[in-house]
């Protein structure tokens, strides 16, 4: 018979709020991210509660009890041992004397999966899918272009204003995660489309108002992340590609993967992606090395 689960103490719900709130200014983290910190501390909440404890009085014991009873998989366990270290580590920090439970609780081995990206040709039929003679196809190619061209994060490109492009310098200002800026290069035909788009469809889209989106739904709103996944599919479909192999995010790991196959600086992709440490970048060259090893065993006397 399954317990039930306890009510969380009016302490925890305080605790809890207040370490939201600051990860939140300190850290900059996703509102995606700050609910799934409040999840799981709630979780363990209750679960401590239900035994006649808090949050704050949780030993080491306590902690490894609660992850044998609450199985996830690896994934979710991983971001739930991330919300434990991180409140934890900000409890040690602000109330002197008290010890961290999960300094010696081991983390779980996270499988290694490489960024699947599309082959070059792929990706060129990708470009050219869309209609470019209708005003939505004029501002899907611009879409489709610039992601490729960029590398953004799907966000980012939704959420991109109109004031973060300069044409005249073929540049985007891009806010990615934790609010850090980064300037980001627009290729020259990415250009063109974005132009093409902003003479022939977006005045169309934006019906007399002034929106500040770069990107414009029918509706004269911002797009939405959904709404660029849509048409994504929809493209996918188009040219014969699987909708299992694409998403968004593959046209983010296609940009990276082409260039570094072409010979970009591992430092400068690292720069145009907006990551903050560089062994985030160094994925990709394993994505490129075992590109060279398909293409060796397929076209190699003796691959």
């Amino acid at each position: 018979m399954k317990e039930e689960a306890a009510s969380i103490t009016e302490a925890d719900q305080q605790s809890i709020a207040a370490f939201i709130e600051r990860v939140w200014s300190e850290d900059g983290l996703a509102d995606r991210t700050l609910e799934a910190y409040r999840r799981d501390l709630e979780g363990l909440a209750r679960w401590l509660a239900g035994r006649g404890g808090s949050l704050k009085t949780a030993r080491r014991a306590d902690l490894s009890a609660y992850h044998g009873s609450q199985p996830v998989a690896v994934r979710s366990m991983a971001r739930r041992q991330s919300a434990f270290r991180r409140y934890y580590g900000w409890l040690a920090r602000h109330e002197s004397g008290r010890e961290d439970p999960t300094l010696l609780i081991e983390r779980p081995r996270m499988p290694r999966s490489l960024p699947k990206a599309l082959a070059e040709r792929e990706i060129e039929s990708l470009l050219n899918a869309p209609d470019v003679a209708s005003t939505l196809g004029l501002r899907d190619r611009a879409m489709l272009e610039l992601m490729y061209a960029s590398g953004l994060r799907v966000s980012e490109l939704v959420e991109l204003p109109l004031a973060g492009l300069n044409t005249r310098q073929g540049v985007l200002r891009i806010t990615g995660k934790g609010g850090k800026d980064r300037l980001v290069p627009v290729g020259e035909v990415a250009l063109e489309h974005i132009e093409a788009y902003l003479k022939g469809a977006r005045p169309v889209l934006a019906k007399g108002k002034q929106p500040q989106a770069l990107f414009l739904s029918q509706r004269g709103a911002g797009m939405t992340r959904q709404m660029f996944w849509t048409l994504v599919k929809r493209y996918a479909i188009k040219i014969g590609v699987s909708p299992k192999r694409i998403s968004p995010h593959v046209l983010r790991h296609s940009f990276a993967t082409h260039l570094l196959n072409h010979g970009a600086d591992l430092r400068v992709l690292q720069m145009l992606l907006g990551h903050s440490a560089l062994s985030t970048t160094q994925i990709y060259t394993l994505v490129a090395k075992e590109g060279l090893k398909r293409l060796h065993a397929q076209h190699h006397p003796r691959g």
